[in-house]
């Protein structure tokens, strides 16, 4: 379409017509082209499942995952319809996370109603799935405080080694006992811990998770109404988060395992988890689904659409050519070159489909005049009719 432009304001110029004429006549053109964009379009049901996931088919169409268009259309519906507040027409996608692991088939991506983590159990005897889970979110690092200065410990016996060690098996264990007390029954860690006190969490029977990032740490609070604790001591039962089911999923035979949290009080947090054969496949799924999640989020933001095809390039193009008898000066010129540039479109679709792009468009032209319906674009698949709204190709008028 630019370059269109560009190729009619070249012809205005070599014909002696001064730049901010034609720049100007472009300027109303393009107004009028947005006046009869918003009298054509028309309101696109968003609380109908099936046309959102026609919509996002579209965008997935001409992608490398096309196989699983109708699957991965329902799964980018689905996640955007669990977080959009249809009243304010807002979607939040940092309550949307995709999460990818290379292996099984492109078949295999799911939506998961929670949240996914690429973490395991901090030891490998903790219990690979819990239920009804009370969910202790910590900021803070399990081991022993320290000074703020600059220090240095001097042990000279075995006995001040056995007393550095017992302090720091009690502090641990007040930690963990801080942490028991409160009611929870697994502890997601933003930091790390070392094997002791890995060793007396699984002793005093308290499942927990290591080295969670931030973000990730935001979105299981999030999904579980829990409130992240910076402190152990500020660590209350009114602070925990819940949780029907936290499992680890395995991958056939491989060794890698990932955290699934799931059937969360709020549902406004969920996991696309994609898989895939190679890394190559998984990368293009991601960028696919990114699309159709877009797609769909601005339908929900905007649902004024109009049809697709070339068929409202051809009808902005048929208004601005009849304003065009109205306008007087040189600025007439610029009107027509913008509704010849228009036409663009519809002609490299009727040309890469194989038709005589000239015949397509001028005939075209004389049906949506003749029948007064701006929805008749090219039959690109030569299904003999020229109604776009039978394939639901369409635009969003935003």
């Amino acid at each position: 379409m630019a370059g269109a432009l560009l190729e009619q304001a070249e012809a205005l110029l070599d014909k002696g017509i001064h730049p901010l004429k034609i720049a100007d006549g472009f300027d109303l053109a393009c107004k009028k082209a947005l006046q009869t964009l918003d009298s054509i379009s028309e309101v696109f049901p968003i609380e109908n499942r099936e046309m959102l996931i026609q919509s996002a088919i579209t965008a997935l169409g001409s992608k490398v995952v096309n196989r699983c268009e109708r699957q991965l259309a329902e799964i980018a519906v689905d996640a955007v319809l669990s977080v959009a507040d249809l009243e304010k027409k807002d979607v939040d996608f940092e309550l949307i996370k995709v999460e990818a692991k290379v292996g099984g088939q492109l078949e295999d991506t799911c939506l998961v109603k929670g949240v996914v983590i690429d973490k395991t159990m901090s030891h490998p005897q903790m219990p690979k799935e819990l239920k009804d889970v009370k969910i202790a979110i910590l900021t803070c690092p399990f081991e022993p405080p320290k000074p703020k200065t600059k220090h240095k410990l001097d042990i000279t016996s075995a006995e001040d080694f056995q007393k550095l060690r017992q302090y720091e098996k009690e502090t641990f264990e007040t930690m963990v006992k801080q942490v028991k007390d409160s009611g929870a029954t697994l502890a997601i860690c933003q930091w790390g811990f070392d094997d002791e006190a890995n060793h007396l969490l699984h002793a005093h029977n308290l499942p927990a998770v290591r080295w969670v990032g931030g973000p990730e740490i935001e979105l299981i609070a999030i999904a579980t109404n829990a409130r992240i604790v910076p402190r152990f001591a500020e660590l209350t039962p009114q602070k925990l988060g819940t949780a029907g089911l936290v499992r680890e999923m395995t991958f056939g035979t491989a060794k890698d395992r990932m955290l699934c949290i799931e059937q969360c009080p709020n549902h406004r947090a969920v996991t696309i988890f994609i898989r895939g054969g190679n890394k190559m496949i998984i990368d293009e799924a991601k960028r696919s689904i990114n699309d159709a999640l877009c797609v769909v989020r601005n339908l929900i933001k905007d649902n004024r659409v109009v049809y697709g095809g070339g068929a409202a390039e051809i009808c902005c193009s048929l208004a601005v050519a009849k304003e065009a008898d109205k306008i007087e000066g040189v600025e007439q010129y610029a009107f027509r070159a913008f509704a010849d540039a228009l036409e663009c479109i519809p002609m490299a679709l009727a040309e890469n489909s194989g038709l005589s792009a000239i015949d397509a468009v001028t005939d075209l032209k004389a049906k949506q005049i003749q029948l007064q319906n701006p929805r008749l674009g090219v039959d690109c698949v030569f299904a003999g009719t020229n109604g776009i709204r039978v394939f639901t190709i369409i635009f969003f008028l935003s």
